[in-house]
């Protein structure tokens, strides 16, 4: 019997135990001075109020048009590059900055938020391209462009002043 594509995104069949938000966030590293750029979170943030953080976010069900696939396969909607897609977006809403479409993968984790929502969160690096820095009204206050040393000056989330170091390592070789 054949299957007939999904008409709309449905947690109805869903296995309740196996549900996640999917997190992405991007190092993002400047070539000219080797400096990665963190953002100060806002203190009304849910998840770590205050720390700098680097930019990311959650993978949105409108990010998946069933109207416009990438392509189907079978009966099943595909949509190629989305997290890149999340990612670049995301460095342009946080910061205001274009990034290179090149990704290199850093590491991933999961974690339970206060509220109790499990997250999975998969963190990459990527070249700035171009653009500003300007924080995204009420969800960031400041920025910094830090090397290595720096970097642990600030108040972070833990894991970002060793994903920093992680990122200028691999793009400058030091």
């Amino acid at each position: 019997m054949a299957l007939i594509p999904a008409e709309k995104i449905s947690l109805k069949n869903a296995k309740h135990n196996k549900l996640f938000y999917f997190v992405a966030s991007v190092i993002i590293y400047r070539t000219k001075d080797k400096r990665c750029l963190i953002l100060k979170r806002d203190g009304r943030e849910k998840v770590h109020p205050g720390k700098y953080a680097v930019p990311g976010g959650k993978l949105e069900w409108k990010e998946l048009n069933l109207k416009k696939p990438t392509r189907m396969n079978g009966d099943v909607f595909d949509f190629n590059d989305a997290v890149e897609k999340l990612l670049s977006r995301e460095a342009k809403e946080e910061a205001g900055v274009e990034i290179s479409k090149q990704f290199i993968y850093i590491n991933s984790g999961a974690f339970v938020r206060p509220d109790g929502i499990p997250v999975v969160l998969v963190k990459f690096a990527a070249r700035y391209k171009g653009g500003k820095v300007k924080p995204e009204i009420g969800g960031f206050t400041d920025f910094a462009w830090v090397n290595k040393q720096e970097v642990k000056k600030y108040k972070c989330i833990k894991g970002i002043p060793e994903e920093v170091a992680k990122t200028i390592k691999l793009f400058s070789g030091k």
